[in-house]
């Protein structure tokens, strides 16, 4: 069953051009047969990062918000803090299977990724580090079995109805 998704990714470089993370999770939604509802570049600024994932938020045929970038722990990294007061739930577990899966690759500068999920006004969100490795990994282990219904014994996809 196909997702509606709307995908921000957080930079203060990247264009549609250069956004190689963002571009992988546009392919995600296209091999899996969801669909890309809204897609956008915002600078890391928390009132910009708040606008667009409260309009995601709100348009009703978005069921899944994937942002990519800001989740390190520089200046610039404000995703955390622009997303965190919005969430109803959060999801620990994402965040710490992230960095889980993410050591055998990096090490442990895994420890750095901020990364994290939750519900925003019943819509699953999911910030992801801006490295389009961490895109891939998050999206091939966890996101794709997560939001695709066949998983068993369970996937957020067949949970969203129920949020």
């Amino acid at each position: 069953m196909p997702l509606g998704i709307a995908v921000l990714t957080v930079s203060d470089t990247r264009s549609i051009e250069t956004d190689k993370s963002g571009q992988r999770i546009v392919d995600f939604c296209d091999s899996a047969g969801h669909r890309l509802i809204l897609r956008q570049i915002v600078k890391d600024d928390i009132e910009a990062i708040r606008s667009f994932v409260l309009e995601a938020a709100d348009h009703p045929e978005v069921s899944v918000i994937i942002v990519t970038g800001g989740t390190g722990i520089t200046r610039r990294d404000v995703t955390p803090e622009a997303l965190e007061p919005l969430l109803e739930r959060h999801i620990p577990g994402f965040g710490e299977l992230f960095r889980w899966l993410s050591y055998a690759d990096i090490g442990a500068a895994t420890i750095q990724s901020r990364a994290f999920a939750g519900l925003v006004r019943r819509k699953l969100l999911f910030a992801l580090p801006g490295s389009t490795g961490a895109v891939e990994l998050a999206v091939e282990s966890i996101l794709r079995p997560q939001l695709d219904r066949r998983t068993r014994p369970c996937n957020f996809a067949e949970l969203l109805e129920r949020v």
